[in-house]
């Protein structure tokens, strides 16, 4: 039954269309309301779908005609223009397309969704009207359809052309990419996409330091996938969204009237926000009229736009020619777009056309007005003559500039796989059947096999390249809309962005370029949460607060920036330091302890008294040898304490200078050797006064131990394991020169490295070791009874030489540099000096100043006054 009404309703449909009804078109009545058709006849057509017309529809009054008014009508001749030279090119070629005629129709949308099925309504029957899938009159040959739709009209153009499986190409810059291909099967771009890489975007940002910012994207599907890239790409380069609206989708008719007060007042929120100087925006015609639409809307109620930065991801002709009419940018505002480098020219002169080329349109075609049948749609039909004249020059060289949309590419990419389908069916009827059979009429379905080959036919020499989705690209030039009067402009290349052979995106600006208005100062406006960090400074996130806000922090020492905004502070190099600011590196100082520095000629001076103070004494004892005072107590053990001191002294000046090889292999070895004799003279003399009070005794046998060999022995013995440490320490692990550039901010210290630790410690502890077996045999020796009694002088000097190395060991470590060895000379000269002082201070006050004291005499009489007091 389904099919039956089917077929009669065919039959009755094709029957009333063959009817003709007398109808008078009044010109003057519809000619404001015409809607356009450029057509030629041919055995296959190629159609145009243009937007080069804009018109303002007002609602429907179902008593009076369907009305708008058109804005424009002027660009659409070099439109036309171009389909006749291709067309008019490709049959005068008789190798391309033999015994085959190409026609084209022309239409324009209007920029208007209702237009838009009109049009897809009247070029999609197969007969003269407007009644989809049925075939009642002569046959129209659709082979694909070229269209340059900058709006949503894109998706409604696929839907349709989708149903028949009819190809789409696309010859102008889609303000929008399209990365799901399954869901556009039968579409084919001409031209690469005009958006860049989103990343390039914030790297725009980062160059201006511009990270408060505002974003303004449509309302529908491609603007929320729009939206939500920029917001990850946001997080991921420290950029705050602060503000994120979205532009209505409306037709292009500029009513912003049609809008609600909180759309308009969601808007306004953005665009009236001063905090927010840059916005971020994805213009398409219909969205750059409700923009405008909307700030005319405040201005008129006095609530004016401030200063602004627009960086529009892609930008069409009307959307320039719309903004150069209704924003005084040279102003107030700037614009930046970006424009693929493969058509420099495609906004030059768009605004001017050919009186010529119109003329040469007018006269080519053949125009008339008329009705279908089952419609009250006036259409301008306009069919091209049979014997038109050709196109002037000056029209030829308006049509080649114009052509930088790529309309004649995509002509000839029709014709070609025609070529190509007609061949091969050609061929195919030979093998077959000979050259009888009639040919077969290609169906617009046959091309997609052919046309997916052919897109990137000779694309390469345009620098068009393929980009991860397999999507045609090219590299761009950043661009500077500057306003001009009298609705005019001027474009001026700033930058560039271009991909390198490692498939990286490289942008370069120039800066200099941008002349900046002056509601920002004809300075580079700033639209950020917080200040600037100065060069020497890092960014700190503020805690709660949004990935832009951030405080400024002083490099650590040692670290430099030499950037603003610096997310990080670089590290000086080992010989370098940061210098105050932190915003230079500068070389670190070298340090040691010199002869040319204060503490060091202290030292010094210290070291050549003290010595002449030994040697002097030295002196004396060697001159009083034969008294009684010197003989009493070993004499040979006081030269050798006295040689020894006198040597410690001495290296002192070993630890002072440049650190050398040989300087730092022996420094420490010789001081803990002559230390070690120094001690173990001493020693030996506090063990020589116990063995003589022992001997004193009847029938003591310690008489045989009286003399020198005891004495010797124990200072040969005691040295002896030193330098056998010291041999062990120099063979194993030697000290050597070395440099710290760590310990001491800004200095490089010159020091001798111990090489074995263990060792160094090894020496040092078996040096404490004999100091404490000597303080403890003097202190028990003290009260022993002798004129000459050294065992108490003893006692101090070892007291004061045991305090002076424990606390030489906490004192060494916590310093460093020329500090560490200024404190090991001074216990050398302490530990020496207190020996020095506490042993022979007093023996040489009693030799030069109480000669008396130092006869034989003298010592029977306190000896035997000292062995009365004992008795009692």
């Amino acid at each position: 039954m389904k099919l039956f009404f089917t077929l009669l309703l065919s039959q009755f449909s094709c029957a009333l269309m063959q009817i003709k009804c007398p109808f008078e078109v009044i010109t003057e009545e519809f000619k404001k309301f015409e809607e356009f058709n450029y057509y030629k006849p041919g055995d296959y057509l190629i159609t145009g779908i243009t937007s080069k017309i804009i018109a303002a529809f007002y609602p429907h009054i179902f008593s009076l005609p369907p009305t708008h008014r058109l804005r424009s009508s002027s660009a659409i001749f070099n439109h036309v223009l171009l389909f006749f030279l291709g067309v008019h090119e490709i049959n005068q070629n008789p190798r391309l397309l033999p015994n085959i005629t190409l026609g084209y129709n022309i239409y324009d949308n209007l920029l208007n969704a209702r237009i838009t099925y009109e049009v897809m309504m009247d070029l999609l029957p197969t007969g003269q009207e407007n009644v989809p899938n049925y075939r009642c009159g002569g046959q129209k040959n659709l082979l694909a359809v070229l269209e340059n739709t900058d709006s949503e009209l894109f998706d409604q153009i696929s839907t349709v052309l989708g149903i028949y499986k009819i190809p789409q190409i696309n010859t102008g810059e889609i303000s929008y990419i399209l990365q799901q291909s399954h869901h556009f099967p039968f579409f084919y771009r001409m031209t690469p996409k005009p958006e860049p890489p989103y990343s390039t975007i914030f790297k725009l940002l980062l160059h201006f330091r511009w990270t408060w910012i505002g974003l303004l994207s449509q309302d529908n599907e491609r603007g929320e996938n729009f939206k939500r890239s920029l917001e990850t790409l946001a997080v991921k380069n420290g950029i705050c969204i602060v503000r994120s609206e979205t532009i209505p989708t409306m037709n292009a008719d500029l009513h912003t009237k049609d809008l609600s007060g909180k759309e308009q007042r969601k808007m306004f929120l953005l665009l009236g926000n001063i905090h927010i100087k840059v916005i971020v925006c994805q213009l398409n015609f219909q969205a750059t009229g409700v923009l405008i639409g909307v700030i005319i809307v405040n201005e008129r109620k006095n609530t004016f736009i401030e200063g602004k930065v627009w960086i529009a991801t892609a930008l069409s002709k009307l959307s320039i020619r719309m903004l150069s009419n209704y924003l005084d940018f040279q102003r107030k505002h700037v614009l930046f777009s970006f424009q693929t480098q493969t058509n420099k020219r495609l906004y030059d002169n768009f605004d001017t056309y050919s009186p010529t080329g119109k003329q040469f349109v007018e006269e080519a075609f053949h125009c008339s007005y008329s009705r279908p049948v089952l419609s009250k749609k006036v259409w301008k039909k306009c069919i091209e003559k049979e014997n038109g004249v050709f196109p002037p020059l000056e029209v030829l060289a308006r049509v080649v500039i114009e052509d930088g949309s790529g309309i004649s590419r995509a002509i000839h990419a029709v014709a070609s796989v025609l070529h190509a389908i007609s061949s091969y069916q050609m061929s195919k009827r030979r093998m077959l059947a000979g050259d009888h059979q009639s040919p077969q009429i290609i169906q617009p379905w046959q091309l997609h096999r052919f046309m997916r080959n052919f897109q990137l036919h000779n694309i390469s020499n345009d620098g068009i390249y393929l980009d991860e989705n397999g999507i045609l690209a090219a590299d761009f030039n950043i661009i500077h809309w500057k306003m001009l009067p009298e609705e005019s402009y001027l474009m001026e290349k700033i930058g560039s962005i271009e991909r390198e052979a490692s498939s990286e995106v490289k942008v370069s600006i120039n800066q200099s370029a941008i002349q900046w208005p002056i509601s920002f100062n004809k300075t580079v406006p700033s639209s950020r949460c917080s200040e600037n960090c100065y060069p020497g400074y890092v960014k700190l996130v503020r805690k709660g607060a949004l990935v832009c806000c951030h405080d400024c922090s002083l490099c650590m020492e040692g670290t430099f920036s030499v950037e603003e905004d610096a997310s990080h502070c670089s590290k000086c190099p080992d010989d370098q330091f940061s210098n105050e600011k932190r915003d230079e590196c500068i070389p670190k100082s070298i340090s040691f302890l010199s002869y040319e520095e204060t503490l060091g000629i202290i030292l010094a001076s210290f070291t050549l008294a003290l010595s002449l103070i030994t040697a002097f004494v030295l002196g004396i004892f060697t001159k009083y040898r034969e008294t009684v005072l010197v003989k009493a107590n070993n004499r040979d053990l006081t030269y050798i304490l006295l040689i020894s001191l006198l040597l410690s002294f001495m290296t002192s000046l070993l630890f002072i200078g440049r650190p050398k090889e040989i300087i730092c292999l022996l420094r420490q070895s010789i001081f803990s050797v002559v230390f070690s004799v120094a001690v173990s003279s001493l020693l030996a003399k506090t063990v020589m006064v116990v063995v003589a009070f022992l001997a004193t005794k009847p029938g003591s046998r310690m008489r045989k131990w009286l003399g020198k060999t005891l004495a010797n022995s124990i200072v040969v013995s005691c040295s002896g394991i030193q330098v056998g440490i010291c041999m062990i320490w120099l063979g194993i692990s030697p000290p050597f020169p070395d440099s710290d550039i760590h310990s001491q901010p800004g200095y490089i210290l010159l020091q001798c490295n111990e090489g074995s630790i263990i060792m160094f410690y090894t020496a040092l502890g078996y040096m404490g070791l004999l100091a404490a077996i000597c303080f403890l045999v003097a202190f028990l020796a003290r009260k022993l009874p002798g004129t000459f009694n050294e065992a108490k002088l003893i006692t101090f000097s070892m007291l004061i030489f045991c305090s002076v190395w424990v606390s030489f060991v906490p004192t060494y470590l916590s310093t460093k540099g020329k500090y560490m060895v200024a404190v090991q000379i001074f216990s050398i000269l302490a530990s020496s000096l207190g020996l020095m002082g506490c042993i022979f201070i007093p023996k040489c006050y009693i030799i030069i100043l109480r000669p008396h004291m130092n006869t034989k005499e003298y010592l029977i009489v306190n000896s035997k006054r000292e062995h009365d007091v004992l008795h009692r």
